[in-house]
């Protein structure tokens, strides 16, 4: 049966198939047109009739906006607000006009002072999902983009006088103890969390205290991120036992309903970072954002400090790709006095091996002045 509109109270939805040469085409159509008069439900109709014929006929890629593609992809409220600004410029753009060297070009337009990072991930990145979301249920044909070259990012940040990529200064037992003296017990809690775990800000501000807790078990669930599903895991007995005590909180401005209180009592990931901060600032000690004490602090703790055994460290704190946890969560501590101890313990070895010493010839301007003399 072919679309036609019906009322529905003070509008006129549409009901039935699109058909093209007796066959149907689309799915069963049962929504809202929008109008207010039956003329307008009709125009509607045949208006969507003409465009899915169309699509049918010659391939939607090739008649879809991009803004028409942004409606078609499920995003989240970090990935919506990306796009806002794209589809303001871009809306009406066809997605078949699009090439990646528009994406790419399009990043410095909309932020001229950011950094290519920032530009990765708020215009190539959403952009390109937009697209691929259509494309790979139409024809499989993803859309690629070139990313932003290391001389890029450089060219950029001399042009916005900063630097991108600071070094992360990752958070370690020392810090936290310290920040933990300072901290409120919302604040002390997360932060052991985060540390002991390598949960992401996100993750444990998403906890709730009866579907992500089992005290009796020693275990904790941090939810799913990133492609990877929830892990539950076994955590110290001192970690619970802090858990445990949370009071039962409800985030500001939340319904008080069971399905909403959440473990620490925060609405969204930058909630805690005003007390965060406040507890660095009474402590004396540098305030290293959530991401950096936390994931960054377990992958160092664990790979540098402690070196254990990388294949467990990944297995626990979430990363299925270890190459990526050592590249990107270890950093380098201590390396003048680590690579001055290889040094001489080196030397030291060789000094015993040759019966040699480093210190036997003496290099000084008088010593070759006396050497050139004699050889006279």
């Amino acid at each position: 049966m072919p679309i036609e509109p019906y009322r529905r109270g003070p509008t006129w939805w549409a009901k039935g198939r699109v058909e093209y040469l007796g066959k149907p085409i689309t799915e069963y159509y049962r929504c809202s047109t929008g109008a207010s008069e039956e003329a307008g439900a009709w125009a509607w109709c045949r208006d969507e009739e003409e465009r899915r014929i169309a699509e049918h006929l010659v391939g939607a890629s090739r008649l879809l906006t991009f803004a028409e593609a942004v409606m078609m992809y499920p995003a989240n409220a970090n990935t919506a607000r990306y796009l806002i600004p794209i589809t303001e410029l871009w809306g009406a753009r066809l997605v078949s006009d699009i090439s990646p060297k528009d994406v790419r070009d399009l990043a410095p337009r909309l932020y001229p002072n950011a950094s290519t990072d920032t530009w990765t991930r708020q215009v190539i990145t959403p952009v390109r999902a937009v697209i691929n979301n259509f494309r790979d249920a139409d024809s499989g044909d993803l859309f690629h983009v070139k990313g932003y070259s290391k001389q890029d990012r450089i060219r950029q940040d001399r042009r916005r006088g900063k630097l991108s990529r600071v070094k992360k200064e990752p958070g370690s037992w020392e810090w936290l103890l310290k920040f933990r003296e300072h901290a409120g017990e919302r604040h002390a809690a997360l932060a052991l969390t985060m540390f002991v775990t390598g949960a992401r800000i996100s993750q444990a501000i998403a906890m709730h205290p009866d579907k992500h807790c089992r005290f009796d078990e020693n275990q904790i669930c941090i939810p799913g991120a990133k492609g990877h599903d929830d892990r539950w895991l076994e955590v110290p007995a001192e970690l619970v036992a802090e858990l445990a005590s949370l009071p039962r909180r409800y985030p500001r401005g939340a319904v008080r309903k069971p399905e909403n209180l959440r473990l620490f009592g925060f609405a969204d990931r930058s909630s805690p970072r005003k007390g965060w901060v406040k507890a660095c600032e009474a402590a004396g000690i540098p305030v290293i954002p959530f991401h950096a004490a936390g994931r960054h602090g377990f992958g160092q703790e664990m790979n540098v400090r402690q070196q254990i055994d990388e294949k467990a460290a990944g297995a626990y704190g979430g990363w299925s790709d270890t190459a990526l946890m050592k590249r990107t969560y270890t950093h380098a501590e201590e390396t003048v006095s680590k690579i001055h101890g290889a040094f001489y313990r080196g030397l030291a070895q060789a000094e015993a091996a040759t019966g040699l010493s480093l210190a036997q010839r003496d290099f000084s301007y008088k010593a070759r002045t006396k050497k050139k003399k004699g050889a006279k």
